[in-house]
């Protein structure tokens, strides 16, 4: 195994994890920009306001993209078990 390959799939494994993870953050930093937003213009400071309104967005995107960000991560799987063979010389 080459320096080149370790470095391939550390690449792939970060883009994936990017992929994987990017929809999540987003609708937790849209909703935490929004609520934000609404407790600056209404003056209420109450830090657990935003902890329902996050976690129930973070559960719907995980309920939606759940099944496509299985599907990456077990293609990737599989992808590096079809590569063992060509690793091990």
């Amino acid at each position: 195994m080459s320096d080149g390959t370790v470095m391939s799939i550390a690449v792939q494994s970060i883009i994936l994890a990017t992929k994987l993870a990017g929809p999540v953050l987003l609708v937790s930093l849209a909703i935490g920009l929004g609520i934000g937003l609404l407790q600056s213009a209404t003056q209420i400071q109450e830090q657990t306001l935003a902890f329902v309104p996050k976690l129930a967005g973070v559960a719907l995107v995980m309920v939606i993209a759940g099944h496509w960000m299985l599907a990456e991560l077990i293609g990737f799987t599989h992808n590096l078990f079809d590569m063992i063979p060509s690793l091990i010389q």
